[in-house]
């Protein structure tokens, strides 16, 4: 049976995250729906490059299905952009997976945004897309402490408490704090992530730029393991899942 690779798009508000759960409405669940309609019926299995959280956001969130029947990539993505409808997930790419292809493991790169808005005014364009912060932040020193982080680290301060993964070592290869007017992007990229690393990298970068903390500080609760000393779990309507790299690409379409 043909294996696809598709790029998905999503606003992760109305979902309960990636994965399939009993509680509520996943993106996993709209996809393999969706799919069905294409395959006698019958949900396909997805598998997906990262499991977002309830509330996360994706641009370039990459899953895989696999048919019954072979179907044109360019004929495969409009019919699921169709079936997914009413809800907010677009299938912007597809492609035939090369041999050996896995959407998760094969991948060697994600990268990650985290927006904030900075103003005293809530936001309304962006509501939901953002985390609205009212005090000023020093995006500067953010970025000097950030870099303090980057590297091959035992990231245990800034995982989550039901994180799964058996080891906490992780090698983060960007982490970067920009002002853009009244909005501060952090930008994220690594091989892996941890449940939550990003989230609770953001809430502890959050005090230095408060002025809470010096720049020097996070690198101290990195080095302490401790995630009980590290700062808040930012926001999920922040976060946005903006793409996966893999050694050999699929031809998307």
């Amino acid at each position: 049976m043909p294996l696809y690779a598709l790029t998905l798009e999503y606003h992760g508000g109305p979902f309960v995250g990636w994965q399939r759960q009993a509680n509520g409405l996943s993106v996993q669940q709209v996809l393999e729906e969706a799919a069905a309609k294409l395959n006698d019926g019958i949900p396909p299995a997805s598998i997906a490059a990262g499991r977002t959280d309830a509330g996360v956001h994706a641009e370039g969130q990459v899953a895989q299905i696999e048919l019954v029947r072979k179907i044109a990539p360019d004929r495969l993505r409009e019919a699921l952009d169709f079936h997914t409808r009413p809800y907010p997930i677009v299938i912007r790419r597809a492609a035939l997976a090369p041999p050996g292809w896995n959407a998760r493991f094969s991948a060697i790169r994600r990268g990650y945004r985290y927006r904030m808005l900075n103003r005293r005014a809530r936001p309304a364009l962006d509501d939901g897309l953002v985390w609205h912060v009212k005090a000023p932040l020093d995006a500067g020193a953010m970025h000097a402490a950030a870099q303090g982080l980057l590297g091959r680290h035992d990231f245990s301060a800034f995982r989550a408490a039901a994180c799964q993964a058996k080891s906490a070592l992780r090698t983060l290869d960007r982490l970067d704090v920009a002002r853009l007017g009244e909005e501060l992007v952090v930008t994220a990229e690594a091989r892996s992530f941890l449940h939550h690393q990003i989230r609770n990298l953001v809430g502890t970068l959050l005090e230095v730029g408060q002025g809470r903390r010096g720049v020097e500080w996070p690198r101290r609760v990195l080095e302490g393991r401790d995630r009980a000393q590290a700062g808040m779990t930012a926001p999920p309507e922040g976060l946005c899942f903006t793409f996966v790299r893999y050694a050999e690409e699929p031809d998307w379409a």
